[in-house]
């Protein structure tokens, strides 16, 4: 059974001399694959960095390139260059994170949506996939997408936490879903257990999110309370349960959907 993780903050401080450990560990429990999330220009070389020093056989490690909604405000005159250069690494498999955050607005709304824009059009010139973030802005996102889908190869919302409404306004774009340890929430996510049987197959992908949403649901946990990508496998035991299919069959399809999604090689078993 395999699994690909389509989103490890890998860069965290908290995996600082960590990284090889955690790989080890995640392969062991079946994550052959790892899409390593860029938040800022700078993040993102450190992904693509990590990437050519971890994985020699340039088979397991992949990295997206982009700059989060929270830090739209460091966009400036170079970062498209920069994003543009990373983008033509082989390692480098999408476009983000990006999109919009009206949550915590650590950027100002328009300035956000600018940032957003940019790293669409990046993507079409590219023929990229996208890496979306969103939260409490699923209609601003959608009214912006819009303009670009056509164009769009794909595009992923990702730690998908949304109402019904703005799962089907994405699914009727023909975007594709990640889903993280936000659905073993026992607090915030359980509204999400009767839409992911909503997700159809070749949409619905898997993500680990680590070092952030640790599975509730976990037993044991860790004492750090650090989630890791080894924990992706507890992610598939939740969604599986709420979509009455085994383990087997989920991963399947999932890693099968985010292997097309990212373009990603196969890898024996």
């Amino acid at each position: 059974m395999q699994l690909i993780d389509i989103g490890v903050n890998l860069t965290n401080p908290s995996f600082a001399d960590k990284h090889q450990a955690v790989l080890e560990r995640a392969y062991a429990a079946g994550v052959c694959q790892l899409v390593l999330t860029g938040t800022s220009v700078e993040g993102s070389e450190q992904a693509l960095e990590l990437c050519q020093q971890l994985d020699e056989s340039a088979q397991r490690l992949f990295a997206t390139a982009g700059i989060h909604p929270h830090s739209a405000s460091d966009w400036n005159a170079d970062s498209a260059r920069r994003l543009r250069s990373l983008l033509k690494e082989p390692n480098v498999v999408a476009v983000g994170e990006c999109g919009l955050d009206f949550n915590r607005d650590f950027s100002p709304r328009p300035q956000q949506e600018k940032v957003l824009e940019e790293h669409l059009a990046l993507a079409v010139e590219l023929q990229l996939p996208v890496f979306l973030h969103e939260r409490d802005a699923s209609q601003r996102l959608l009214d912006i997408l819009r303009d670009f889908r056509d164009q769009l190869p794909a595009a992923v919302v990702h730690c998908f936490t949304g109402e019904r409404k703005a799962l089907f306004s994405y699914l009727d774009l023909d975007l594709h879903i990640g889903i993280t340890g936000w659905i073993c929430d026992e607090r915030r996510g359980t509204h999400l257990h009767p839409l992911v049987k909503e997700i159809k197959r070749g949409r619905l992908m898997l993500e680990s999110d680590a070092p952030y949403l640790l599975p509730r649901s976990l037993r044991p946990k860790p004492k750090n309370g650090r989630n890791e990508p080894a924990y992706l496998t507890e992610v598939l035991r939740e969604v599986a349960l709420h979509r009455a299919e085994s383990l087997e069959d989920l991963a399947a399809h999932t890693t099968a959907c985010a292997r097309a999604f990212y373009g990603l090689p196969s890898i024996p078993e």
